[in-house]
């Protein structure tokens, strides 16, 4: 698991000529890249803020039939089939910035990490399916690792969110599958790769670990066991209203995304040693559109951003210690916050308020354009050096030389 992803070419030359102040030479074909570790964003608000991100998105290039990603279809889309406006066809109501895209894209990586930099985001919250190679959790597991890989980089942190679900779906397949011992499998494949980590998140000196739900273990005993294998003790974080079901495991609760009272909700925090507070966009599921099942029900209007705001705000008056932001890019459900063509960059200028950061919407455009310049120079090799070092100005927060040589490419694409 140790090791850098390398983003963009991977041409990087570890080297600094000359001053550490100086611009690496570009002449004729040749630029060399000059690495700078990353630096971390000032922020006024002290609370560490991570964004619930799902590792899930493949395309026809990534996945292993060849075919789009079922988070982009579902059961009734098809994302080859493209509207006048250049649009896919996907299972979603909103359309990422970006267009559809594999979660384990180099470039897609490279650009969703910085720009949670630049709105404060600490760290990232991965949706995990466990160990085994079962549906697409092979696949799943795959991109959380290449996201883990790319996070040292940027300097962000990691924590897990554990599907328990998967179990259902063993048990399903193999009647007689042991339950507690696949899930201690998942335990110890954690704590073998990812706990170690440096940029894994703790909370108490304890590795941070949720699960969604619980939904298959709804037993303290169980939980009691399945953890026993872990050494130290994980600092266990369950959804709000179930520690019921895990206590004295677990250490506390963290709010989701539903159509209850975030007041009710932070009413009861102060019962934890730790509680985790949530701000989301809206909701707004494609479940009945797209072929999976009724749908919740219900949703939330995102308002033009102003449920993110108001979400945000309800966590910083409850004083919340630690912020999860509900989600990165869920788009089947709709509470994504990366820029979409329905808002733009409107849920990152919130978090940026929220945050404390001295920057605001013309780095996320500029982290946009870096984007876009991978995919319109891709194979070029000397444009590609000149966007790694980009990059490297990004993490370095150096952000204007990283806005020049990225207006130079545009200037001249």
């Amino acid at each position: 698991m140790k090791g850098f992803l390398t983003i963009g070419t991977g041409l990087l030359v570890l080297s600094c000529l000359g001053s550490c102040g100086e611009d690496p030479p570009a002449n004729g074909d040749e630029f060399t890249v000059k690495v700078y570790a990353p630096v971390d964003v000032p922020k006024t608000n002290p609370v560490p803020t991570w964004v619930h991100y799902m590792p899930w998105f493949e395309t026809k290039e990534t996945s292993a039939n060849g075919q789009w990603g079922m988070h982009w279809t579902m059961s009734t889309m098809n994302p080859d089939l493209v509207d006048e406006d250049g649009k896919r066809e996907i299972a979603s109501w909103f359309y990422p910035l970006i267009g559809p895209y594999a979660s384990r894209d180099p470039d897609v990586l490279e650009y969703h990490l910085l720009l949670m930099k630049y709105s404060g985001i600490d760290g990232v919250l991965i949706d995990w399916y466990g160990s085994s190679d079962r549906n697409d959790y092979e696949s799943i597991r795959t991109n959380s690792e290449a996201l883990i890989n790319a996070l040292d980089e940027v300097g962000l942190d990691f924590a897990i969110v554990y599907e328990d679900r998967t179990i259902t779906a063993a048990v399903a397949d193999e009647p007689d599958f042991d339950r507690i011992a696949g899930a201690q499998d998942d335990m110890l494949y954690m704590e073998q790769y990812y706990f170690s980590e440096p940029s894994y998140i703790t909370v108490n000196e304890k590795p941070l670990l949720l699960v969604f739900g619980p939904e298959e273990f709804h037993e303290p005993d169980e939980w009691a066991e399945i953890l026993s294998v872990l050494l130290p003790e994980p600092c266990f974080v369950v959804l709000n209203g179930k520690s019921n079901q895990t206590s004295p495991s677990s250490s506390g609760e963290y709010i989701w995304v539903d159509n209850s009272s975030l007041d009710t909700k932070y009413a009861g925090m102060n019962a934890f040693d730790v509680f985790i507070g949530g701000a989301y966009p809206g909701f707004k599921d494609f479940y009945q559109e797209g072929g999976w099942g009724t749908g919740m029900g219900w949703e939330i209007d995102h308002k033009n951003g102003e449920t993110m705001q108001a979400t945000l705000q309800k966590a910083e008056t409850a004083s919340v210690d630690f912020l999860q932001l509900i989600t990165w890019n869920d788009f089947g459900e709709g509470t994504m916050i990366e820029p979409t063509l329905e808002f733009e960059y409107t849920m990152l200028e919130h978090v940026q308020q929220f945050t404390g950061v001295a920057y605001q919407k013309p780095e996320l455009e500029k982290i946009y354009d870096l984007q876009v310049l991978r995919k319109e120079l891709s194979g070029q090799q000397k444009e590609q050096k000149m966007l790694d070092q980009a990059f490297y100005y990004f993490v370095s927060l150096q952000t204007d030389k990283a806005v020049h040589l990225i207006d130079s490419l545009k200037a001249v694409r």
